[in-house]
Parts: C-alpha cells; structure tokens; sequence
C-alpha cells in the first residue's frame, strides 16, 4: 500500500531521489523498483483489447502497458524520481542523451521556423543543427553564449532558444532569467541542456524554463555503465515529448532504467563529492606554474562566476585547462597519468581525461577548431569519485614530467 507524505516538496534532492514524491506499491513488496524484462504484455480477453483502445481513444488510462516501446514499469518508476528531483510535473525518458536533444527539438520545432543554439554547445547538437535543420525547412542562428547575443539573434520566425548551462568545455554560465524573460516575452520557447549542471546544482524550471534536458548517462547514472537521456517539464509539453519518443523508438530498455534508478540513490552523495573535488582540483591546476588558464565557475578568474555563483550550488567535477606548450607537451602530460583514463563522457565513479581537439573535433578543418577554440593544449578532466588527494598528486606528478 502506498503512503502520501505530508509535504515532500520539501525534501532534499537525495531524499527526492530515493522516494520520489512518495512511496508507490512495489511487486513483492520489493524495495528496489523490479526489472520488467518483457517486450510485451498479455490480455486476458478480446474484450478487454477493445475496451482498452477505446479508452485511450478517450484519453483514459485502464491498465499502463500493452507494448514495451510505449513504456515499462521500471522506466515509469525511473521517470517518476527524475520528474521529483528536477521539480518538473513529467519527465520522459529516452535511449541516450543525444535522443533526448535531438528528438525534444523535432518535437517542438517548426517548418520555416527558426532556433538560437549557443555557440559553445556540444558537438553533435551542434552538427544537427548545421547539418540537417535546412532539410526539414527549419532556419538557425549559433551565438554567444549570452542573453544580449541571444536577445539580438531573435528573428519574427524563432519559436526555440536552446542552450546549456554550463557548457562544454568551457563551463559557460549563462543568465537564465534573461534568456527566459527575453523568450517570454515575445512568446519563444526555452530548451536547457543541463547536463552539466545536474538537477543538485541547478534548477531551471524554477527560473521559467520551458522543458530541461540531461545526458542521464552522465552524473545520474554515475558508474560509467549505461546510456540514457531525459527530458522534463510540463505535463502537456511532456505528452508532446513522448509521442514523438514512442513514434522513434528512442526507449531506453528495462535494465537500462533499472541501472539508471539505482544510480540516482547515491545522486546527493556522489555530486558532493564531486562538487568538492572539483573545486579542489581546479584552485591547484589554476596555481600550478605549468597550467596556462583554467575554467571553472567556481573560480574568480571564470568569466560567468558572478552568473554561476547566483544560480549554482556547485559546478561538478568537470574542469578544462590550458597546459603550457603545445600538441607534444599536452600529450606527454596525459599519458603520465596513472588514475585518469582516456575517454570521453564525465559523472561516473572513475576519473576521465580527454585532449578535446583529438577525442571530439579531430575531423573537423584545423581552422575551424582553432575558431571554436579547440586548440592544441586544451584538454578536460572529469573526475571521478577517487580520493581527491590522489587525483591532486596524480596531476601533479603528470605535470612534473613536462
């Protein structure tokens, strides 16, 4: 039997990211949500079948599943703490976090309408937008990542602004409530990556954000073992996101969201830990005489850490950074380290290095590169959850062999 608390808005996110908004009847009395390992589910009469069409026909719900791509039990209860933790009314799960962007955007978009991306969006948001908008009719504009830079490229025809906060690699902060009271006004929706930002760090739903976006293989999943990625907001825009998720196949598998679920029990505790040791991390590499420039928000010396300070608890544990030198210096430094792994992602238990030219932008025209800043000496950590003392002198050490 389920019990309704007396006011779980109140909880905190690791307590949200337990019970949800309360605790809903689990087979068995089960206390971990059970994987539902089927493709399909069974009627127990024609009559039934019929019943069941006509009344979701009507909009009404008589029993939850019929077919595995329309939803499962572990996915809906997954779905369920996600929406509690973000503050959203509904969360729709998808395959991956590119699934969840890229198909949130052809939800929403318009033909001969127009989208504002922020210049310093992930790769593939990015060669989605270049590549393949124009053959659906739809316009689009790459700015600053800034409310005046965005509020300048707002055409007659634009119906999405879609950014992130913070982005990759450079941690740009941006001012949400401007973006959103200069969408607002002219009736324009707003789309948030914050993936890097977490729902612990940062909430922007609050600040009137329209519909938010997470890479769930990131921080929620946190062990480096799943794919999956979110979308949250309204209950209506929600509707109109999971149409379009059960038209494209884009649903992530029952263990897949039994994995997730399990992950988001340690959420609160491992993005301290991350919080912290990123903090760490960053104020030695910033000191170090061998390190060039670092960007983190928590830091003085980033260029939103006035914006981030206001609108972030914590900044994860992601961390770009110049190393002084060039290609040969760069990778000599990446290779003498003993704790970090060479790979791309970020969020999980162990910790990640990646020199970003090479890893994501290597096919990219080298100008091009050098355009967005994916120069030679750049490279991004993402630690994990070692000791941070340990992850210091591993740098350290590295450092030294330069």
């Amino acid at each position: 039997m389920s019990k309704k608390p007396s006011d779980p808005k109140k909880w905190h996110p690791s307590t949200l990211a337990i019970h949800g908004l309360g605790r809903l009847p689990k087979p068995y009395h089960a206390v971990s949500t059970p994987i539902v390992q089927t493709s399909n589910y069974y009627f127990d009469t024609a009559d039934e079948v019929e019943d069941f069409m006509r009344s979701k026909g009507q909009g009404k719900v008589t029993r939850e599943h019929e077919y595995a791509r329309y939803g499962n039990p572990t996915q809906q209860e997954t779905e369920r703490k996600l929406a509690a933790i973000e503050g959203a009314e509904k969360a729709v799960l998808y395959a991956s976090g590119m699934a969840a962007v890229l198909l949130t955007i052809m939800t929403f978009m318009k033909p001969k309408g127009h989208i504002i991306f922020t210049g310093d969006c992930y790769r593939q948001t990015r060669d989605f937008a270049t590549n393949f908008l124009g053959k659906f009719g739809v316009e689009h504009s790459i700015v600053d990542p800034t409310a005046e830079a965005i509020e300048q490229a707002v055409k007659p025809n634009t119906n999405i602004i879609f950014t992130e906060s913070p982005t990759n690699p450079y941690l740009r902060c941006l001012d949400i409530p401007a973006i959103v009271k200069v969408a607002k006004a002219r009736k324009i929706m707003t789309i948030i990556d914050a993936t890097l930002g977490t729902p612990y760090n940062i909430k922007p739903i609050e600040m009137g954000v329209d519909v938010v976006l997470h890479s769930a293989t990131k921080y929620m999943g946190g062990h480096n073992d799943l794919m999956a990625g979110v979308a949250l907001g309204s209950a209506a825009l929600m509707t109109d996101c999971y149409k379009m998720q059960r038209m494209m196949g884009a649903t992530p598998g029952p263990l897949t969201c039994f994995l997730l679920e399990r992950g988001l029990k340690t959420f609160g505790m491992r993005m301290e830990h991350h919080n912290k040791a990123g903090l760490a991390v960053a104020r030695m590499l910033e000191a170090h005489p061998k390190i060039e420039k670092v960007w983190y928000p928590a830091l003085k010396s980033h260029p939103d850490h006035k914006i981030g300070m206001e609108q972030m608890k914590g900044f994860g544990s992601v961390i770009s950074f110049l190393v002084k030198g060039g290609n040969a210096e760069t990778r000599k430094f990446i290779d003498a380290l003993e704790l970090f792994l060479i790979t791309p992602s970020l969020g999980g238990s162990e910790s990640l290095v990646t020199q970003m030219w090479a890893m994501s932008f290597f096919d990219y025209p080298e100008q091009f590169r050098k355009d967005i800043g994916m120069v030679d000496n750049l490279v991004r950590l993402a630690l994990g959850l070692e000791d941070v003392d340990d992850l210091i002198a591993d740098l350290k050490q590295a450092l030294d062999t330069i």
